[in-house]
């Protein structure tokens, strides 16, 4: 287990009682011989014994793990081949994002690691959709739910939006593939059956509160956005559940898989504009991005995101922006060897 790098899923804890050392408990669903199992403790005798490296390392290391087990074919593309890729997956992801925001389209999956832009097409066919409701200051029959979800907030959130034309986008929401009760009502939300149903068979004080009934059916549309591409997963169980959702939906991997993709990806939404608001020097902009990349391992996440918090830096201060980008989105030696 020597020099293998884990997403970490919580944080190091000492053991019980007399015994020395600890454990941390990591995200095994990527990786050889752990099959049948979605995370892992793992032991060591103090927490000195841990090494926490930036998400660039881990992306690293993680492709030369499959690229040894199984050369994808991605590796003999050319960078303009790779960016056509890329740039083919997000137009398509346009197009479903229009086709479920008109009721053309049921449900999509959307995999894809994160910060790469996969909410931003989405929300914008969503706004498209709803535009004169906009205008006439109605409300909007969209929306984009973040973060942590429990069954019953999926329930309400469903609800909240079963009506025809109605879609409800789940971004960053995994948790809800994690547990079953949630994933039950995501299956009927899906469902390829002309009537979709949805039931909460169990008394809830927060359902009679709110006066919402313990089952409704379910016209509206659901987009989900997630990290985590679904034919990586080694866990027995959450292929099963994943297996049934995209057997009831559309699923789109975006196939950036690789630290090389991420890359192609930045610099292609960097040429297409992304940068243009700054109105800084095209010499500066290319500089900007060299930066980045000569740095891809050091600093906290490979983004969008740190792209611009990176352009913030150099709006701010143009003549020293790098070095405070070493010291504000970069990982301190000290905090590495921790």
């Amino acid at each position: 287990m020597s020099g293998r790098v884990f997403p970490i899923l919580k944080d190091y804890q000492k053991f019980s009682g007399d015994k020395e050392g600890g454990f941390v408990t990591v995200d095994c669903s990527e990786f050889d011989g752990f099959e049948g199992l979605d995370k892992a403790r793992v032991n060591v005798p103090d927490i000195a014994s841990l090494t926490i490296v930036p998400e660039g390392q881990y992306v690293t290391h993680r492709d030369e793990l499959k690229s040894k087990v199984a050369p994808s074919p991605e590796q003999n593309e050319t960078d303009e081949q790779a960016i056509d890729r890329i740039a083919a997956r997000f137009s398509i992801l346009d197009e479903m994002a229009d086709a479920v925001a008109t009721s053309k389209v049921r449900a999509m999956i959307v995999s894809g690691p994160p910060g790469i832009g996969k909410s931003y097409g989405v929300e914008k066919a969503l706004e498209k959709q709803n535009m004169f409701q906009d205008i006439a200051g109605d409300k909007r029959k969209f929306e984009m739910v973040k973060g942590a979800m429990s069954a019953i907030g999926l329930y309400k959130k469903l609800y909240e939006h079963s009506g025809k034309g109605h879609v409800v986008c789940f971004d960053d929401c995994d948790a809800i593939l994690y547990d079953d009760l949630a994933l039950n009502l995501l299956k009927a939300a899906l469902d390829t059956t002309p009537r979709r149903t949805l039931h909460w068979n169990t008394e809830s004080r927060t359902l009679m509160a709110e006066g919402m009934p313990n089952s409704f059916e379910f016209d509206g549309g659901v987009i989900f956005i997630t990290n985590i591409k679904f034919d990586n997963v080694k866990s027995k169980k959450l292929q099963d559940h994943l297996q049934a959702l995209q057997s009831r939906c559309h699923y789109l991997d975006l196939t950036i898989d690789s630290m090389r993709d991420r890359m192609l990806r930045i610099r292609q939404i960097c040429g297409a504009g992304m940068l243009s608001k700054y109105a800084m020097p095209k010499d500066v902009e290319e500089d900007l991005i060299q930066f980045i990349f000569e740095n891809k391992h050091k600093l906290r996440e490979i983004s969008l995101r740190m792209v611009l918090k990176i352009a913030d830096l150099w709006k701010m201060a143009p003549e020293k922006y790098k070095a405070l980008a070493e010291n504000t989105c970069m990982k301190p030696d000290r905090e590495l060897k921790a």
